[in-house]
């Protein structure tokens, strides 16, 4: 799984969507100007929101978007699936690296699985309440680096 800026975007907006009063809609100006997010790139994250429904939209005076469902019913994967989906140049390279060196394309399909398997281990409201723990490396596996350095 690849996060580019769509995905990482896509999570901030849903993440404020949360923090703000969602029984109330949220119009993407106000997230566009306040991340700092290009209105029409933010409208074409929400639509490919909106079509793999995770958001709504209600129209009109006072509309914007809401989240579809609960914040603990959405993964950070959903979102991040949602919006990043791979272009043709992406599968033309993928299909090359397949030709040039198995080896590798092994490499990267196992580092996308891991992150993979991270996102959709968080939910939305894990994230707005901070429940997720920054990973570090234990003093063993530093001490194995290092000597592995020298």
């Amino acid at each position: 799984m690849r996060v580019g800026s769509k995905g990482r975007y896509a999570v901030t907006a849903i993440i404020y969507l949360v923090q703000q009063d969602n029984r109330m809609p949220m119009p993407l100006a106000e997230i566009a100007k306040l991340h700092e997010i290009s209105l029409s790139y933010l409208e074409q994250i929400f639509s490919k929101l909106r079509r793999a429904g995770l958001v709504k939209s209600v129209r009109g005076p006072g509309g914007g978007y809401l989240l579809d469902r609960p914040a603990d019913k959405i993964l950070i994967s959903d979102i991040v699936a949602a919006v990043e989906e791979p272009t043709s140049r992406e599968l033309k390279s993928a299909s090359r690296s397949a030709m040039d060196g198995s080896e590798t394309l092994a490499l990267w399909d196992a580092l996308g699985n891991q992150v993979f398997g991270f996102l959709s281990s968080i939910s939305v409201a894990d994230v707005c309440e901070r429940r997720i723990e920054p990973a570090g490396q234990s003093d063993q596996q530093v001490t194995r680096s290092h000597a592995a350095a020298s």
